[in-house]
């Protein structure tokens, strides 16, 4: 006999039945394909990696940052480009890189999305030039700033401060052991604390012919002292990079490095670690490679080491243009997501993010707030430094001319085989010969 209660139960059976096979029918959906992004090896891509799990949060999307050491990156990017593969979809890609990047196709113009989110508005303007636009002027946008970055120096203050040190200083010097406010002054430090007896030296300073090492280092102090490079429109150098003030800027850059120890040829990336060891008053590098100095499990004088950014010359106050784009790689398969990474990545809230984590962000709110400047020790120099920025030949053959400089520059400098006229010079004529080679002369 069929009662209520056995039709009420049966009713139940069936709704339990029903809903398993509807749910246990249903297609489950996909895992979304993974934004992958390539950089180099160094703490600013984990920290990418950590702000990233916030866009995965909001959007399901996972990030992966693939780290390649420094000394590979370069080769390692281009090689996929070359090969045209599409395993990377966003690259934190050198300064230098964007003239290549935008003419061989590797990079997509990214300037609607760029003018849409309102990039130049929001980040200074040394790093939206420097970072995402070719060529010069044109308003065509191949990145979005990521990671900031300029020379400065960083120094020991139980050396500065000590009362001892300071009277023995002002004797000789006829003034305070302070920061130095031109390159002169900052010369007469590392001369006063230069001790290799007692292994202690004046200052570190990159001197490797690898990459763009040596070019980067003193072509700030080639600046400062009122030369050029060349002529960026003309793409013209001789008499223009061999001059006085350019040679008078690389003679100071070798009396720097004399300053060093003999062991220290070839400093480069490794500059920290003579810091770090105790043998160095000072140490003149990119502000990217300084958080390790404030690190108490690495570094012995973390809570005594301070920094500033570069002295002036007779020429002016600048440093070499340093710092990563955030590119949109043309051979992706997901650049929707990227693209939505990209939008994500600029937001003023993320940027805020980005700062905390130890990013060095170049957004204008970012470096004007308080708690920017008194994050950490570096910031304040930091923000001065990205307004001080000049940057290398940011053309497609740039790597070419970089073989150049570094050649001559590390044959004067380290080698003194060659004089600082006779090194600039033949440097402008490669460099032509270069241009010319790659048609920017033809009528």
């Amino acid at each position: 006999m069929i009662t209520r209660k056995n039709l009420f139960f049966s009713f139940i059976i069936f709704l339990v039945f029903s809903a398993f096979f509807l749910f246990g029918c249903q297609k489950q959906e996909e895992p979304k394909i993974p934004i992958r992004i390539l950089w180099a090896q160094w703490a600013p891509s984990d920290y990418l990696q950590e702000l990233s799990a916030d866009f995965t949060k909001e959007t399901g999307i996972p990030v992966i940052v693939e780290q390649v050491p420094w000394q590979d990156f370069q080769k390692h990017f281009f090689a996929k480009m070359v090969a045209k593969d599409s395993t990377y979809d966003l690259v934190g890609g050198d300064s230098q890189w964007i003239g290549k990047g935008a003419y061989d196709g590797y990079y997509v113009n990214i300037s609607s999305v760029f003018n849409e989110e309102k990039v130049a508005e929001k980040m200074i303007t040394s790093t939206v030039q420097g970072y995402c636009e070719y060529p010069a002027e044109s308003k065509a946008y191949w990145s979005v700033p990521l990671q900031g970055d300029a020379m400065g120096i960083a120094y020991r203050k139980d050396l500065f401060e000590n009362p001892k040190e300071k009277e023995a200083f002002k004797k000789i010097y006829n003034r305070e052991l302070a920061i130095p406010k031109t390159w002169q002054e900052l010369l007469d430090i590392a001369t006063f604390f230069y001790r290799p007896s007692k292994n202690l030296y004046g200052v570190t300073v990159w001197s490797s012919n690898e990459y763009d090492g040596i070019t980067m280092a003193s072509d700030t102090l080639l600046w400062a002292y009122g030369g050029k490079i060349g002529d960026n429109k003309t793409k013209k150098a001789l008499g223009i990079l061999n001059t006085k003030e350019s040679a008078q800027g690389i003679e100071m850059y070798r009396k720097l490095f004399l300053l060093g120890s003999k062991t220290w040829v070839g400093a480069y990336l490794d500059a920290n670690k003579y810091f770090i060891d105790g043998q160095s008053a000072m140490v003149f590098s990119y502000f990217a490679f300084f958080p390790d100095l404030l690190d108490r499990q690495y570094s012995p004088y973390a809570e005594v080491t301070g920094f500033f950014p570069c002295p002036a010359g007779p020429g002016g106050q600048y440093t070499s243009l340093g710092g990563q784009g955030l590119s949109l790689i043309s051979y992706s398969k997901n650049k929707e997501a990227a693209i939505s990474f990209i939008k994500w990545f600029v937001r003023d809230d993320v940027q805020e993010e980005w700062a905390k984590l130890g990013g060095f962000s170049c957004s204008k709110k970012v470096l004007e707030s308080e708690d920017f400047l008194n994050d950490r020790p570096y910031n304040e120099p930091l923000k001065k430094s990205l307004t001080l920025m000049k940057d290398f030949w940011n053309v497609p053959e740039y790597e070419q001319l970089l073989k150049v400089s570094q050649k001559y520059l590390f044959e004067y400098i380290v080698n003194n085989k060659i004089t600082p006229k006779d090194a600039l010079k033949k440097i402008s004529l490669e460099w032509e010969e270069i241009f010319e080679t790659n048609g920017y002369y033809k009528e």
